[in-house]
């Protein structure tokens, strides 16, 4: 019997500090409007890398992009190891099993309670009793800071944090290798936007999670990530931990980590200060 691609397609972690999202040269555009101009960048697994770029440049279209929700123009996608553009949909079925995403406002099914929108990605691909379903869904609310009696509310009952928090637990429903956050803090306060960024730092830890994160939180990008980089013009301008980012030349960089916002949130302002909150880990 001939054996198929989706026999040869490897579930083996990705080693800590190896790309495990690879993009290279990708264009994508909508109409006359190009977005991404030959756009590449590496996401080294076990790392938080926080992608900073201008309102509307293009930031949550290469999250999309590398989902698949957008089409590219050229260029390639891989991940784990996989270019995204050869697998057929039982082979690509299986490589999205192995990431979570946060939606910008959680995305969250209004007609469903918070345990059967945890569930809904369980019921697609697991094959367990109701009574299992509704432990795991359980235990994914309470890992997310939520208390258990959350599971039988629907999102409408919710404020905005607790919204984050549903939708994160969602996320994580499939114990993902790969979570991919687009603006996790946005409509937080500072101290429900510091209690998430604690979240993800710990949950990243924890469970050995690969975190890119689309952010213009300065505050996230200082405290949680290893690595930034910065979008400019429809391409990856630089890359590094944020000590570098502090240091570059590039106009849009120095604008946005030197600017008013920058110095309120303490950034900028002292180079030696900010490296000392900049967290060990893979990819710095």
């Amino acid at each position: 019997m001939q054996q198929t691609r989706t026999d040869t397609i490897q579930n083996e972690p990705i080693p800590r500090g190896e790309p495990i999202i690879r993009v290279r040269d990708v264009v994508v555009g909508f109409g006359s409007r190009t977005i991404l101009k030959g756009l590449s960048l590496d996401v080294k697994s076990g790392e938080i890398l926080g992608f900073v770029g201008a309102s509307g440049g293009g930031k949550s279209v290469l999250t999309r992009t590398i989902l698949g929700l957008v089409p590219k123009r050229s260029g390639t996608v891989e991940v784990f190891g996989q270019d995204l553009d050869t697998l057929d949909w039982r082979q690509r079925q299986a490589l999205e099993r192995r990431w979570g995403v946060l939606f910008q406002q959680g995305a969250l099914f209004s007609s469903m309670t918070v345990k059967e929108n945890i569930q809904f990605p369980m019921r697609e691909y697991l094959d367990m009793s109701q009574k299992l379903l509704d432990e795991l869904a359980i235990a994914k609310i309470e890992m997310v800071g939520l208390k258990a009696d959350v599971a039988e509310k629907a999102p409408s009952e919710l404020s905005g944090g607790m919204i984050k928090r549903a939708a994160l637990a969602r996320s994580l429903a499939l114990d993902p290798e790969i979570l991919f956050l687009d603006e996790p803090t946005s409509g937080l306060d500072p101290i429900g936007a510091g209690e998430f960024d604690d979240l993800i730092a710990t949950l990243q830890h924890t469970l050995g999670l690969t975190v890119f994160m689309v952010t213009h939180d300065l505050d996230s990008l200082h405290s949680v990530c290893d690595r930034v980089a910065a979008l400019v013009d429809g391409q990856v301008a630089a890359v590094g931990p944020i000590e570098s980012m502090l240091e570059s030349k590039q106009p849009w960089i120095q604008a946005y980590f030197h600017g008013k916002r920058a110095r309120a949130a303490g950034i900028g302002v002292d180079n030696e200060r900010a490296g000392s909150g900049a967290r060990n880990g893979a990819g710095v």
